[in-house]
């Protein structure tokens, strides 16, 4: 079983530290460090680490990027990434980017995106120069609301997925959980938007739906992210973002990553049915400006601001 190690390294004012050195860096679920803090992230890079605060006691501690060997970005807006990724390769660093790709552009429930265009236009880009497999679609939440329906999800899907053929190889989607998230239901009830919990035959439902479509028109691997309902009869699996499978694929020629991805052990860190394996998330909650409305990890849209115009967040 792998696990990430500790290791003593001297920070830039010269004092020795104890820092987290781990072998797969996420960056991140937490925020969207890609859209808004590439520069920091990648001044950290050139350093040799990152003070990453803990966001749930506010301790700072060091990340150090001694041992890293892949990333694995999350992003609705990857393309501020884009002039930085060359120098991972130049210091032998695989990634890919689980890019978030909804369509709520008519609703405004992502404000702060660009267009849905634009960010086709990013997809397809940062797949041509680095090839398909670097770039996973998401869909993620699939929201219901008095708007917002089931056939109108499918047709969200459909609109993206056909502009993505040869583009990517999966979708990976989760249902909202508004209620698991006390803050999520009142900054939507804040902005107006009325909304509805998913049942599990609703689900089903849905997930009917979209293997049909699928089957049909988009020939994509469906799977669901941190989903516990079982939609394996619909030929969707449960999926694993940050995947050993996909990040040995991508890495075939680094002996030592792959050697550690054979005895990596499931992060359990993250939710039950969350299927990732260990990394370092290195992100913080509160500081995405994006001002996606459902998003659980703001505890609010104006507060988030506040934070990326008051602090740097990668130190």
């Amino acid at each position: 079983m792998r696990t990430n190690t500790h290791i003593e390294m001297k920070s830039e004012s010269g004092e020795w530290v104890k820092a987290l050195a781990p072998v797969i860096v996420s960056a991140s679920r937490a925020t969207d460090i890609p859209a808004f803090y590439a520069d920091s992230f990648f001044r950290g890079l050139d350093r040799g680490y990152t003070l990453w605060v803990n966001p749930y006691n506010g301790k700072p501690s060091y990340v150090s990027y001694a041992n890293t060997r892949f990333m694995v970005f999350w992003s609705k807006n990857p393309k501020p990434l884009l002039p930085y990724l060359p120098r991972l390769k130049d210091r032998g660093i695989g990634f890919y980017i689980q890019f978030t790709l909804n369509d709520y552009e008519e609703e405004e429930l992502e404000p702060n995106v660009p267009p849905i265009q634009d960010r086709i236009d990013t997809f397809r880009r940062i797949v041509d120069q680095y090839g398909v497999g670097r770039v996973v679609w998401r869909f993620d939440p699939l929201i219901l609301t008095d708007k917002i329906d089931m056939d109108g999800l499918l047709g969200k899907i459909r609109k993206i997925g056909l502009q993505l053929c040869g583009y990517t190889e999966k979708l990976v989607f989760s249902y909202a959980d508004i209620a698991g998230y006390r803050k999520v239901g009142a900054n939507l009830r804040n902005a107006g938007v009325s909304f509805y919990e998913w049942t599990e035959s609703q689900m089903k439902d849905f997930a009917d739906g979209l293997s049909k479509l699928n089957d049909a028109e988009l020939h994509l691997e469906l799977a669901t992210c941190a989903e516990s309902v079982s939609l394996e009869q619909f030929g969707i699996q449960h999926n694993r973002c940050i995947d050993p499978a996909l990040i040995g694929r991508l890495a075939p020629d680094d002996p030592a990553l792959q050697l550690w991805l054979f005895g990596a052990s499931k992060d359990k860190g993250q939710r039950k049915a969350c299927g990732c394996i260990l990394s370092k998330d290195i992100g913080a909650y509160n500081t995405c400006p994006h001002g996606c409305l459902y998003c659980y990890a703001n505890n609010s849209p104006q507060s988030a601001v506040r934070n990326y115009n008051a602090l740097t967040l990668l130190r």
